[in-house]
């Protein structure tokens, strides 16, 4: 059974976010309203956590008041619906991974194209996926969690943040690489996910490492893993499936901030200029990485090259899979 978090509880889990470093005001062309980000996931998990950061340091930098506005379910796809329905007056963004937009390719009915409903604003940096499992299970390497999965077949699944998305099929295609199919299990977010984790509910879980590190690092999940093919930033010491001789496993993702497509091209730079620069401040910077987070930025035609390329790779691991897409 699955263990509920409560409201506070899971803002209590954010909490670190709202520790942004005082900055000086600047003079800004964003509107003088206040200002949403929408996140599409619940309050406590790592894209919220990053979020509130990122948003508090935008407040304190710019003098505007920047809440953060949580529309979980569908995997991060209800948010993005939002935006793309929403004001273009520059008083609405949202903050999304990849394995929210990756899902174009796998689901018919997602509410969006991410060429023509939404415009990038800036890229906030690039995120490893991790493979983690649950404490009670007593492994600490991928190579014990092969063993153990050899002697307690029936608990071949693994929980996964986004059903359709890349925290879907890095865990199918981990069982497929080390011999041993895996069974995923949707859940609505980290939060609950990292619940029957520690409570041993589930053995295994794959997601951003975003979502998952400080969870590791307290010992209520065990990062075995991730996608990259170097350590992140943030975790040098969790060696990736390359490293462990499973370079079919090198998948990058990344995380966006996204504006309505009809947003002016004056609003769009001004929230790219106030981002760009927080991102840049070495707390905040800081503050990413031990989130999970390799912070780096982009304009909005570098990125819109970059998403058509990886949506192009994308396609093909997920055909390589035999996964067709679902209503």
């Amino acid at each position: 059974m699955t263990k509920t978090i409560t409201r506070r509880s899971s803002l209590a889990l954010a909490g670190a976010a709202f520790a942004a470093p005082a900055v000086g005001r600047a003079d800004t062309a964003l509107p003088d309203k206040t200002l949403k980000i929408l996140v599409g996931f619940p309050a406590g998990g790592g894209t919220d956590v990053m979020a509130r950061f990122i948003a508090e340091a935008v407040k304190q930098r710019t003098g505007r008041n920047v809440i953060i506005d949580n529309k979980a379910g569908a995997s991060g796809t209800i948010a993005v619906a939002e935006l793309k329905n929403g004001p273009a007056d520059g008083t609405a963004i949202a903050y999304v991974p990849s394995a929210t937009i990756v899902q174009k390719l796998t689901m018919a009915s997602v509410p969006f194209d991410p060429f023509t409903d939404i415009q990038p604003i800036t890229l906030a940096g690039t995120v490893q996926t991790a493979f983690c499992v649950s404490p009670t299970i007593g492994v600490s390497t991928l190579k014990e969690y092969i063993e153990w999965l050899k002697g307690n077949p029936t608990r071949a699944s693994f929980g996964t943040t986004a059903m359709g998305s890349f925290t879907h099929f890095f865990g199918v295609m981990a069982g497929r690489e080390i011999g041993i199919p895996l069974e995923p299990v949707p859940y609505r977010g980290a939060a609950p996910l990292v619940a029957d984790l520690q409570g041993g509910h589930i053995a295994a879980g794959c997601g951003g490492i975003t979502d998952f590190l400080e969870h590791h690092r307290s010992g209520k999940v065990k990062v075995i893993f991730t996608s990259g093919l170097k350590p992140t930033t943030s975790a040098p010491e969790i060696p990736t499936a390359t490293q462990l001789g499973y370079p079919a496993l090198n998948i990058l993702g990344w995380y966006l901030f996204f504006a309505p497509a009809k947003m002016p091209a004056p609003l769009v730079e001004a929230w790219g200029n106030e981002l760009r620069a927080v991102l840049k401040m070495p707390e905040v910077e800081k503050k990413m990485i031990e989130l999970g987070l390799d912070v780096e930025t982009s304009t909005p035609a570098q990125f819109t090259q970059r998403m058509t390329a990886d949506l192009a790779r994308w396609k093909t691991i997920i055909d390589s899979i035999g996964y067709k897409p679902t209503q």
